[in-house]
């Protein structure tokens, strides 16, 4: 499953969880923790996702990092097409993970390459990859999510999990995969299958990129 979904670090699950388990210790705080849980959750998750690219593609990065950042750049989103200009176009799949239990409010709208136009800056050392445009992530509201899922032109792929704790369990599950979490009905994906593919392979290889820039 992680090579599906970008997993969060096993220490913020255990933060998150230990946040909203906080609540049991008051019955006054119990309510209005159950309602942040999914707002904290999807603040995290964009966060994060944003960060962990953002830290894969830095301007500040060596000569042999920076190279490396560059090869992972065109291994995951550059895609030659020669009816494109200059013969190349990137990857621009928008992904939105949202929950089934009502009132959840865990939202977020993932977009890789939304603005083409913005993946390069001119810099002293000339052009280079400008990390802030290469992934951007939003934590969205039911209403927004709801209206954005209903439009093919906002949206790709729709993963949506039963409920926060089902995201939350992934940490005490690394070895579950796509067809368990689908037959004990804790996720739906609906859309363009071909993006949940791709997203995949994006994920494993940020997995993989992040252990090499360690």
């Amino acid at each position: 499953m992680h090579a599906t979904i970008p997993a969060l670090p096993d220490g913020i699950h255990y933060i998150l969880k230990s946040g909203i388990q906080l609540g049991e210790a008051d019955g006054s705080l119990a309510g209005l923790l159950n309602r942040m849980e999914g707002t904290l959750l999807a603040a995290g998750m964009a966060a994060l996702i944003k960060l962990g690219f953002g830290f894969l593609i830095c301007l500040d990065l060596s000569e042999s990092k920076a190279e490396k950042a560059r090869h992972f750049f065109d291994d995951n989103f550059v895609i030659k097409d020669p009816n494109a200009p200059g013969g190349i176009r990137y990857y621009q799949g928008k992904i939105l993970i949202r929950t089934r239990k009502p009132h959840d409010d865990m939202n977020v709208l993932i977009k890789f390459c939304p603005d083409p136009q913005a993946l390069f800056i001119e810099t002293s050392f000339g052009k280079q990859l400008n990390p802030v445009a290469i992934v951007t992530t939003e934590a969205l509201s039911e209403a927004e999510a709801g209206r954005i899922e209903r439009d093919p032109d906002e949206v790709d792929l729709v993963i949506r999990f039963k409920d926060t704790q089902a995201i939350l369990g992934l940490a005490e599950r690394p070895n579950a995969d796509v067809a368990q979490l689908l037959i004990e009905n804790l996720v739906q994906i609906t859309g363009n299958f071909g993006h949940m593919f791709k997203f995949g392979a994006i994920g494993k290889n940020v997995q993989t990129a992040m252990k090499e820039f360690l």
